[in-house]
């Protein structure tokens, strides 16, 4: 079945003030720290990340009532019988791009809630480091990513802040995902390209992305099974890709959209009216918001001005979701090499008390990663414990499991608690879900 949507586009607004992206560690570095810790010493610092993780458990929230909204969508697909999807936009930078921590909290929610696929990834591989555990995609060479973190451009970038385009005939994306429903998200404008999809090489439909400016979108049903879905341009006309969304009746997505080295104020160059478009076709049940790493080294920002723009992006995603719970994850411990040697980076502190403050004021959740993982000072235990990499700033695969097991735990006591007070203040009623004793 086919259906078909465009909404006309408002301008593009804002202006971002980029940081550079905090570096990768080399391979000589790792290699280097590997030699220089010794069993004992890894050891300790294990215990040291273990206690403090233990003791920082469920501690970390401030404004905790805000997620009823999210909580009660959790609630309702546990009740049945409508299981009804819920939906998690994770936008964030390099910590989130490479869906490690991410991919973590999407099993946990998965396996507790049931899986809804997919949903929401960009199209084909729009920069290195780029991916999607559940979901993988790619496409030919004569593709140009636009947006990322600079997000320079016209502001057209869909979901996730990028875009793909071509004028080339021939070229290809393609996402091999399972999914009740597969939807392709792209610009309409005058003289847009046409195109093929294709399921496991069996053509669907082709369609022209020509038309008035406006995002748009071809939805699909599909049937279930793994498919690898492709999308081919027939002509050398221009045509501009924003992503796939692979979607199941029920269960629980969790949409990674991070771009390496972005701030938060990179969300505010997206055109406004497309985010808002398809933020609402997505009808998220949670919104999250994991910034600040970059943002504490960038000179351009002063605490105030930090903290207006926060405020500012939050106000727009509750206007566009106003029915979603929004939870913004604090910076972690981050440090760099200064000539006297390593030191914590000073910014931290604004970038957490800025967004902190604004979550006050939007009535928003706010969970405090660097005291979650121990507080000023930690990332070196945890770089030692082999959780952490050597530049003090990114985690390994196994920190970023703990980090999304920790997250887990701490929003499902959250939750706990309001099926409590839910189930004490009504009475019980058929269809209401069954509490584990």
């Amino acid at each position: 079945m086919l259906r078909h949507s465009a909404i006309l586009l408002g301008p593009a607004l804002g202006l971002l003030l980029a940081a550079p992206p905090a570096g990768k560690p080399a391979r000589k570095s790792r290699v280097a720290a590997a030699a220089r810790t010794t069993a004992a010493q890894r050891g300790g610092a294990q215990k040291k990340v273990d206690g403090w993780l233990a003791a920082s458990a469920n501690a970390v929230f401030d404004q905790p009532g805000a997620l009823a909204p999210f909580f009660e969508r959790l609630y309702r697909t546990e009740a049945g019988p409508d299981r009804g999807p819920v939906h998690i936009l994770h936008f964030g930078d390099s910590h989130t791009a490479a869906d490690q921590w991410t991919a973590g909290l999407r099993d946990s929610f998965q396996q507790r809630f049931g899986n809804g696929g997919s949903g929401f990834s960009v199209a084909g591989h729009p920069f290195p480091g780029y991916r999607r555990v559940d979901a993988r995609g790619g496409a030919s060479q004569g593709w140009h990513s636009e947006g990322l973190r600079s997000a320079t451009g016209d502001g057209y970038f869909g979901l996730g802040g990028i875009s793909i385009s071509t004028e080339h005939a021939g070229q290809s994306v393609f996402l091999d995902t399972t999914g009740e429903r597969i939807e392709i998200d792209y610009l309409q404008h005058p003289d847009g390209g046409s195109v093929a999809l294709y399921d496991n090489g069996q053509m669907l439909q082709e369609f022209s992305t020509d038309g008035e400016l406006a995002p748009a979108w071809m939805a699909f049903d599909a049937p279930a099974g793994d498919h690898r879905f492709t999308l081919k341009t027939l002509d050398a006309r221009l045509v501009r890709l924003f992503g796939w969304v692979a979607d199941r009746s029920s269960g629980v997505t969790y949409e990674a959209l991070g771009i390496n080295g972005a701030e938060a104020g990179v969300m505010m160059r997206w055109n406004e009216a497309m985010l808002a478009t398809y933020v609402q076709r997505r009808n998220p049940g949670l919104i999250v918001l994991a910034y600040g790493t970059n943002e504490a080294s960038d000179p351009s920002w002063m605490p105030e001005t930090y903290q207006a723009m926060f405020s500012s992006l939050l106000e727009r995603l509750r206007g566009d979701a106003p029915a979603a719970s929004i939870l913004v994850i604090g910076p972690g411990d981050r440090w760099a090499r200064y000539r006297t040697g390593w030191r914590e980076v000073p910014g931290i502190d604004f970038v957490i008390d800025a967004q902190r403050a604004a979550c006050r004021e939007h009535g928003c959740t706010f969970w405090d990663l660097r005291r979650r993982i121990g507080g000023p000072g930690a990332m070196p235990a945890w770089v030692t414990a082999g959780l952490g990499q050597p530049d003090r700033v990114h985690f390994t695969a196994p920190g970023y499991q703990r980090l999304a097991a920790g997250l887990f735990d701490d929003l499902m006591a959250q939750y706990a608690s309001y099926k409590k007070a839910r189930v004490e203040a009504e009475p019980p009623s058929h269809g209401q879900p069954q509490e584990n004793h």
